[in-house]
């Protein structure tokens, strides 16, 4: 089977229904018969927020998870995931972004290099306008980095990969549980100074063999508080367990008397997921577009048909298309089931 043909069966397996971890999974193995690849890091993340929501990375890649962190939330550098999810091009490699002037970036001097690792190849993985996961791809250090048909190959399999990643993300529930929210209080250097018992319940839940003392979606919700010097209204990083309960994360400053800004705490609750704080997110999760976002937006506060007509300006013709489009998408019949399956997250798999 040549490399044309290796590529169209993994572009056809990311349509395989598969979660999270077997996608990832998969993607690594295929991926490894198609291009040189010494360590990989692959990661879902918030389309809002573009921060981790789970991860696998290869050796020795897990190891410097907090350094990356830092790196990515804290520093200036090239291809970060942010800038690429915002990109005309979603792809691209260090070897490209920095001329070949390798040193010139952070992540390569104080992560990559101290590691025995080269050229990086990073992409933000986008479907329907919105980022589902990154991938980062690592050489060992050599003359030679990703050529510009392998960053092609990537390009050409990121849109079906993101696909899969949004795909086997539906399904999940919106329920209060028996277990209510949960507190993890770090130090300045995310060391845990306290964690709740609801909050190790949920992290568990997260991440039920978990490598290091905090999941990656506690870490990065901590590392990018920590950085954000501060600003109101902290976002709400939506997450989806294993067991296909969505749960809410969001972090904020601590502050006491005379606190010095760099020592100061973090604390990250961790709770089932409202419809409230889900918002939009289930929409996009959907694959509804944008117009038919704003539709739909409107039925979940019981407008009607013709008040939706007057309030956005459009045709009744095209209001109803726009509703047919999110009954198709989300996988109901009628107004109500469609109503129903975003405020409960019971809609089925699509």
């Amino acid at each position: 089977m040549g490399a044309a043909d290796r590529l169209e069966v993994l572009i056809q397996r990311c349509y395989a229904g598969l979660d999270a971890d077997q996608l990832r999974s998969e993607t690594l193995t295929r991926l490894k018969k198609l291009m040189t690849v010494d360590a990989a890091f692959v990661a879902t993340v918030d389309p809002a927020t573009i921060l981790f929501t789970s991860a696998s990375a290869d050796d020795p890649l897990g190891d410097v998870t907090e350094q990356f962190l830092h790196n990515e939330f804290a520093e200036d550098d090239v291809n970060k995931f942010a800038a690429l999810a915002a990109a005309p091009d979603p792809v691209n490699s260090l070897g490209h972004a920095t001329k070949g002037e390798w040193p010139s970036s952070t992540r390569y001097v104080e992560v990559m290099r101290p590691l025995g690792l080269g050229d990086e190849l990073r992409a933000a993985l986008i479907s329907n306008g919105g980022c589902w996961g990154v991938i980062c791809l690592h050489r060992e250090d050599a003359a030679t980095g990703f050529s510009e048909q392998e960053l092609q190959l990537v390009r050409r399999l990121g849109p079906h990969l993101a696909e899969g990643l949004r795909r086997g993300l539906l399904g999940g529930s919106i329920s209060d549980g028996d277990v209510g929210p949960g507190v993890v209080v770090l130090d300045s250097k995310h060391t845990v100074v306290s964690v709740s018992a609801e909050a190790e319940h949920w992290m568990t839940e997260l991440e039920p063999e978990r490598r290091t003392e905090l999941p990656v979606a506690v870490r990065a919700a901590a590392v990018r508080q920590h950085h954000a010097h501060e600003l109101p209204g902290a976002p709400v990083l939506k997450v989806r367990t294993g067991r296909g309960r969505w749960l809410a994360l969001h972090a904020s400053t601590l502050r006491g008397p005379g606190d010095d800004a760099g020592e100061r705490q973090i604390a990250v609750v961790i709770e089932p997921a409202t419809a409230a704080q889900l918002g939009s997110f289930l929409l996009d999760l959907h694959g509804l577009t944008p117009a038919q976002q704003r539709v739909t937006e409107l039925l979940l506060k019981g407008y009607s048909t013709r008040q939706i007509v007057d309030r956005l300006c459009l045709s009744p013709h095209t209001v109803q298309e726009h509703v047919r489009a999110a009954y198709d998408k989300v996988g109901v019949g009628s107004r109500r089931e469609l109503v129903t399956a975003l405020l409960t997250g019971s809609a089925s798999p699509g």
